[in-house]
């Protein structure tokens, strides 16, 4: 049965419609097309980690150089999301929908021909700028458009693309090395081979039209909304009347000083964080952390080892994930993935004799891995994108994911430089202080599991911008 509508939901036929809407194709297409951005995102972050072990010796990298190259693209994410998440609530999620998928393509492309390391590191950037663009953006559409029962679902397992990339990451790579590909070709396919998954779908992000939430709620315009709704979802909903309501536009200093406001967004972007810090040092510095465990294991070996922790442990993280999104609270889900992994990476590191030998090493490693992918890896994307107003909604999702990628680059710019300096398991301790500080940010903020988006944000809007608009006529779905 559907929930009481609040008076905001009620006064919003598109967003009653998408919410009471049965899962259907039109969620499947907006969640391929949408998730393409993050299967990209993890199919660079781990295809760099092996590239490097081919890079380091090829362009005589130094500890330093070989953390740059690995954390570059990751603080040009940083930018990309705060500055595409800022405009898409300016101008419309349609409008730039596309131009991020390019970016990430041409700067895969052109990664993959670079003569040099100053080259390295420019397209690194430039990659990371479209990677970074594309969170708030995706995770924003495919939020507008799910329904509330299971829309946390839908979201995890548009993100759950995430998960594929690390797979096909690992695969791509073990593939080329077990074939013998020459070193300085095999990196560059490596590389370069990520510019296909954002090609392949800009064709359809192009074609999509504006989410309907976002026309009806900023643009004011409802006509126009259940218009494009009625087409895009082929008959699985329908909207047959809708009526103008109050624009719900918010600047930065309506943002900024709206006590409600901050402290969500500390609380999306503090998890964030925190996770990054943690999750992206250990997986742009794997392949090293493996190599030390098992120094005699070959490049294709190392490669093997990631794969098999890869499917075993954070495939199957994701699968829990999905099947207890919406099932259970959104923030417990989270806290118990920060602690599960926050608990394995501190007995790596107080545990004695877990570093000696490869199966133990695997097994908790393996377990942080899980962790991840159980909570904060879907956690962090779901409750960003659903803990806003639309008026804000790709702002905060932006600023959030960026304070994520800004985390991701002190992880990945470190995690190499600590582990040659301190050590493995004094560098995991730290790792684990940092998922159980996820576990504080999490607190912050309110569950949103089976609420409207609608009423979700009518309890962050300033009080001017959350009056109760003209009520809205039936509306009837297919």
């Amino acid at each position: 049965m559907p929930a009481p509508a609040t008076s905001a939901h009620a006064a919003d036929p598109v967003g009653r419609a998408l919410d009471e809407a049965p899962s259907s194709m039109f969620h499947v297409k907006a969640a391929i097309t949408s998730g393409m951005g993050f299967f990209t995102d993890a199919y660079d972050l781990n295809i760099i980690s092996t590239a490097l072990l081919l890079l380091k010796p090829e362009f005589h990298l130094s500890a330093d150089q070989v953390g740059l190259v690995g954390s570059t693209s990751l603080i040009a994410s940083f930018i990309g999301a705060i500055v595409f998440g800022r405009i898409a609530d300016i101008v419309g999620r349609k409008r730039v929908y596309g131009i991020e998928a390019l970016i990430m393509a041409v700067g895969a492309i052109l990664t993959a021909l670079a003569p040099d390391f100053t080259w390295l590191l420019v397209t690194r950037f430039i990659l990371g700028i479209g990677i970074g663009g594309d969170y708030p953006i995706s995770a924003t559409i495919m939020t507008e458009y799910a329904n509330r029962r299971s829309r946390g679902r839908q979201v995890a397992l548009m993100f759950s693309t995430y998960t594929a990339g690390q797979v096909v990451a690992f695969i791509v790579a073990l593939t080329l090395l077990a074939a013998g590909v020459d070193h300085d070709l095999a990196w560059r396919l490596m590389l370069g081979l990520g510019a296909l998954p954002a090609l392949a779908v800009l064709y359809n992000r192009r074609r999509m039209p504006e989410s309907p939430r976002f026309t009806a709620a900023v643009v004011g315009d409802h006509e126009r909304a259940a218009s494009e709704l009625n087409a895009f979802a082929a008959g699985a909903v329908r909207v047959t009347a809708a009526a103008p309501g109050q624009r719900q536009r918010l600047s930065l200093r309506e943002i900024l000083t709206n006590r409600r406001l901050v402290v969500t967004l500390l609380g999306t972007a503090g998890a964030w964080f925190a996770y990054d810090v943690a999750v992206y040092g250990n997986s742009i510095s794997q392949p090293e952390i493996v190599k030390s465990i098992a120094p005699n294991a070959t490049a294709s070996g190392v490669t093997a080892i990631n794969l098999i922790l890869a499917v075993l442990f954070s495939v199957t993280g994701v699968v829990c994930c999905v099947l207890l999104m919406d099932r259970v609270s959104r923030k417990g889900l989270q806290i118990a993935g920060f602690l599960v992994s926050g608990a394995a990476l501190l007995a790596i590191g107080l545990v004695p004799g877990l570093t000696g030998s490869v199966l133990p090493f695997a097994l908790v490693f393996g377990l942080a891995s899980f962790g991840t992918t159980l909570g904060p890896n879907a956690g962090t994307m779901v409750l960003s994108a659903e803990s806003f107003p639309v008026g804000m909604r790709t702002t905060g999702h932006g600023i959030s994911a960026g304070f994520g990628k800004l985390g991701a680059y002190i992880g990945a710019l470190a995690s190499p430089i600590l582990l040659a300096g301190i050590g493995l398991r004094d560098t995991e301790i730290i790792a684990a202080g940092f998922y159980l500080l996820g576990v504080l940010f999490t607190l912050l903020l309110a569950e949103p599991a089976r609420r409207s988006l609608e009423e979700i944000g009518s309890c962050t809007l300033p009080k001017q911008a959350d009056k109760e608009v003209r009520a809205a006529p039936e509306m009837s779905r297919a």
